[in-house]
């Protein structure tokens, strides 16, 4: 009689040891799954009202400003979210560029922080230029979203751009906009108007 029964149930204790088997096998060779404890989502740790921060030179005079109504530290990534935020290059050598917008987000190295909503910075005019060359005149542009490098003090967007200077005003799509060379370069869709003459003397 036991040797029926277990004739019997042998079918079933073989796939049950095939079921365990295989579950033991794909779990050797897939990765470990994602932790349980939220460390590994996108949820911030901390956060810091009326934030404020300043880059100094190695002479004590400040390189960058950055301030926002509101900023939110994310550990997964390590990059910050801003609300309202305002940016301020003041490079010595370079026109003063402070830049606006609705949102931003600092990356987690810190070189790039990406703007979006509403954005709007103004370029003050250059104090003096090289000989044979014009200094460059005030300008402001517009657009909803721009990834600025401070380091580089550059700044690029591939969305629509709208630049106003004393010459007139011209828009653009895709716009790399370089601080230290005083130059603006759109990529496509050129059109606009400008006047010469009404060139900064």
């Amino acid at each position: 009689m036991r040797i029926d029964k277990l004739v019997a149930w042998s079918p079933v204790l073989l796939l049950g040891g095939l079921a365990a088997l295989t579950y033991w096998v794909d779990a050797q060779i897939q990765p470990s799954g994602a932790r349980r404890d939220g460390a590994t989502r996108h949820d911030p740790d901390m956060y810091i009202e009326n934030f404020s921060a300043v880059t100094y030179g190695t002479d004590g005079g400040i390189l960058q400003s950055l301030a926002a109504k509101r900023a939110q530290h994310y550990p997964d990534d390590d990059s910050i979210d801003l609300a309202s935020p305002s940016l301020t290059l003041t490079d010595p050598g370079k026109p003063r560029l402070t830049i606006a917008a609705d949102l931003g987000t600092v990356s987690g190295n810190r070189e790039v922080v990406t703007l979006r909503g509403n954005v709007r910075a103004t370029r003050a005019a250059e104090a003096s230029a090289a000989r044979g060359r014009t200094p460059a005149g005030p300008a402001t542009f517009s657009t909803d979203m721009l990834r600025v490098m401070p380091k580089q003090s550059r700044a690029e967007t591939d969305r629509l751009v709208t630049i106003e200077e004393p010459r007139g005003t011209i828009q653009g799509v895709g716009m790399v906009y370089d601080n230290a060379a005083h130059t603006f370069k759109l990529k496509s869709g050129l059109r606009g108007t400008l006047q010469p003459n009404n060139l900064p003397k």
